[in-house]
């Protein structure tokens, strides 16, 4: 089985049990689970049925993928994909306040339409559906003891995504962040998602703890490097095809991994530089030329690319150890290189 035709069988599977864990009970005032709804894609910002753009679902499809390279049934898996696109959805809504940001998806976001207090309500919501669609593990068979797990997984992953997002935070005001923390900020932020879709995944097929370990591996070795790519195409991604301007990234004073990169760099003249740049309240279009021509200067982008590559190469090396079934396998090989040959 190839990745486009993973997709064709899987996404309409994902998306119908997603629906199914966001069904709205009637007595239940519309704009509740409509403001949830909206921020899916599956509607307008009058509430009506709409088909937007719902992102690209790489989680869930990530999660039935590993159950079947651990030999498992990937419908089996079909609630713990649920639980993982939501839980991912509910840190967007917030993440959205704490950023500022206007737009999502191309579209207003949940607090710039309602307002923050009903999106940080919405995303709790979110949060707490994500936990009662694990437990529809219990409806496809899994045993007790193995759900309790899920839980135990899901909740460590939630809580390393706090952390992450804690970090980020924290070093939008810094200038001394260094790669090593910058690594520990995504591997909460970005990684500790996927990881935990993979081994939710695993834990779905089989109880091997052994197996399990090595496609939550596999999850964060491939979130690292997920989140590299972004960096990049942060400031170098065409805008055409990202739909954000160049370099918005460094126009937004984001410390991303190439920017941490050079920042860290003692007693280097360009790292003095871009310090004064990033230490201005705002960056005009001339300041944003030149802090790219500082980091294409300092190779910063091809060290993050060589980065990335290692941490795909980490991964690949998991999928191998866990012996996987054929079918998945090759999905799962042409995931991983989607993600950092993407170029959105």
């Amino acid at each position: 089985m190839n990745l486009q035709e993973a997709l064709q069988s899987y996404l309409p599977l994902i998306e119908d049990e997603l629906c199914a864990c966001m069904a709205s009970p009637a007595h239940y005032p519309p704009t509740f689970f409509g403001m949830m709804h909206y921020h899916l894609g599956w509607m307008d910002n009058q509430l009506r049925p709409y088909q937007a753009n719902s992102g690209k679902r790489l989680r869930p499809l990530f999660t039935l993928l590993t159950c079947q390279a651990a030999g498992g049934d990937p419908r089996d898996a079909l609630p713990a994909a649920a639980t993982v696109e939501l839980i991912h959805n509910f840190s967007l809504i917030h993440d959205d306040i704490q950023d500022r940001s206007d737009t999502r998806r191309g579209r207003a976001t949940v607090w710039k339409l309602w307002g923050e207090a009903q999106a940080i309500n919405a995303g709790d919501a979110m949060f707490t559906l994500a936990h009662l669609a694990l437990h529809r593990l219990v409806e496809q068979g899994l045993p007790p003891n193995r759900v309790v797990t899920a839980y135990r997984i899901l909740d460590q992953a939630n809580l390393a995504l706090c952390l992450g997002q804690h970090l980020d935070l924290d070093f939008e005001d810094r200038l001394d962040v260094d790669t090593d923390a910058y690594m520990t900020m995504i591997k909460g932020k970005t990684a500790a998602l996927l990881a935990c879709a993979g081994q939710l995944g695993a834990l779905v097929a089989s109880p091997d703890s052994s197996l399990n370990e090595h496609y939550r591996q596999l999850g964060e070795g491939l979130g690292l490097a997920f989140q590299i790519q972004d960096d990049l195409l942060g400031i170098w991604g065409q805008a055409d095809v990202t739909g954000k301007p160049i370099a918005d990234d460094i126009r937004r004073r984001k410390k991303s991994l190439p920017v941490v990169y050079v920042l860290g760099r003692q007693n280097d003249p360009d790292a003095k530089r871009l310090r004064e740049l990033y230490a201005q309240q705002a960056l005009s279009e001339e300041d944003v030329i030149e802090a790219v021509a500082i980091l294409d200067g300092c190779q910063a982008k091809l060290y993050a690319e060589q980065l990335a590559r290692q941490h795909l190469e980490m991964a690949l090396d998991q999928l191998e150890a866990a012996k996987p079934d054929p079918e998945a396998d090759e999905a799962l090989k042409e995931l991983a290189y989607f993600l950092i040959k993407r170029d959105y």
